[in-house]
């Protein structure tokens, strides 16, 4: 499979972040797990802060992707943009969340983008990824 993974805002910084919430490995730890637990997979990484760059590259995702894993970060529970890009993306779609939301701040509860996704992985730190790509190789037959 050719997977796009995507990350949005402060995930750059995971290794400043809570520990108790994020683990401890970087994004770029992170990206180096997925490639070595699935070495038959295809994968391209993007983070940005901007919200308006995640919409661009979700826009575009099934034109050269087989899957998406997003992770939002804070755009998850703010972006109703995010969202409708999402859910116009015809491909399976996975967000992930490091952090366990729904034991977090109630703003946290509400997924607005998880709405427009085919699965929401929470609270498994890096493991969501993996899960998330499990999952989406699952769908896909």
């Amino acid at each position: 499979m050719n997977i796009l993974i995507v990350q949005g805002p402060n995930l750059n910084l995971l290794d400043k972040r809570s520990k108790e919430h994020y683990g401890v490995l970087s994004i770029e730890a992170i990206h180096d797990l997925i490639v070595q637990k699935f070495p038959d997979d295809e994968f391209t990484f993007y983070q940005s802060n901007d919200e308006g760059a995640l919409i661009d590259i979700v826009q575009t995702a099934d034109l050269d992707y087989d899957g998406v894993v997003i992770n939002p970060g804070g755009y998850s529970h703010t972006s109703v943009a995010l969202h409708d890009a999402l859910e116009l993306c015809s491909i399976p779609k996975v967000e992930v969340h490091l952090s366990n939301v729904l034991s977090r701040d109630s703003f946290r509860k509400e997924l607005i983008t998880a709405k427009a996704c085919t699965a929401c992985i929470s609270g498994a730190k890096e493991h969501s990824y993996l899960s998330a790509v499990y999952l989406l190789k699952s769908f896909a037959g």
